[in-house]
């Protein structure tokens, strides 16, 4: 696996892949890598010649009060386990060569609609910084397709709209969320949790299961459940920042009409804060 920082670099060695009539699949992320990333770059080694990931804590979609001087940096390990799944490419940038005259200065992105309530309405600025940054490394690597967990559920529909929106001509993977044993969903944040919160960390995903069986069992009070479910969540220390049900194609709020629907829900466990979301047909 070559490693480059430079876009130059990166240009230089996609043009050689693309000589060569291999088709490129591009794996994002912000390093600490898990195994839900190399899942990632798995499906991306099944369906296209040549794979590149990136690492990049983008400064952009984290909020003043958020974690990114502490957000954690492994970038030997990432590239041992990067090249062990068969990656071929990895491009580390700098803030300097992703954003050479400053972030202020910066021509943003932001997607209207989807972006709005849920993560969006909790981090605001979120998603434009994903969104910028996203679309700038696309147009860098200007791969075939493109893979992104579906974890971060509102970040791959934000990701779609926007490819859409601008005519970007990438095709985008949703690639299905991994889990623990015990159905916690793998997150680099899960790594701030210390012993007794990872103990309570499943009863998230535990709760979601038990209320989508009760939204499938023909129960319609979502008022009621959904206090019930947030009474849930404290019993095991866990904050309920939100909990929707959302149309699982348009990510409009779920109506008479929505056949397949998606459960999304935030909580803070001490001071992490824990996404998951769960799709389903009634």
């Amino acid at each position: 696996m070559n490693t480059v920082s430079t876009l130059q670099a990166l240009r230089a060695a996609i043009a050689q892949a693309r000589s060569e009539g291999k088709r490129i699949a591009f794996v994002p992320t912000m390093g600490n890598l898990h195994a839900g990333h190399i899942s990632l770059i798995n499906h991306a080694v099944a369906q296209a010649d040549f794979v590149v990931a990136s690492i990049f804590v983008n400064p952009l979609q984290f909020g003043p009060n958020e974690d990114l001087d502490n957000y954690p940096r492994t970038l030997a390990d990432d590239q041992e386990k990067l090249q062990a799944a068969g990656c071929d490419l990895l491009f580390t940038p700098t803030v300097q060569e992703m954003y050479p005259a400053g972030m202020e200065q910066h021509t943003t992105v932001s997607v209207p609609g989807v972006s709005k309530g849920l993560c969006g309405g909790s981090r605001p600025g979120h998603f434009d910084g994903v969104a910028t940054v996203v679309c700038k490394l696309l147009n860098m690597v200007q791969p075939d397709q493109a893979m992104f967990g579906e974890k971060d559920y509102q970040q791959l529909a934000v990701i779609r709209k926007m490819v859409t929106d601008l005519s970007i001509p990438v095709r985008i993977c949703g690639v299905p969320i991994v889990r623990d044993t015990d159905g916690l969903a793998l997150s680099s944040r899960n790594g701030y949790l210390n012993a007794q919160e990872r103990a309570n960390a499943p009863a998230l995903h535990r709760n979601m299961q038990a209320l989508v069986a009760q939204i499938q069992s023909g129960q319609r009070d979502y008022s009621a459940l959904f206090d019930q479910f947030k009474q849930d969540l404290q019993a095991a220390d866990l904050r309920l920042d939100y909990v929707e049900l959302r149309d699982a194609l348009s990510l409009e709020p779920a109506d008479a009409s929505s056949q397949q629907l998606v459960l999304l829900a935030a909580a803070y466990l001490g001071t992490t804060r824990l996404i998951d979301n769960l799709i389903f047909d009634l």
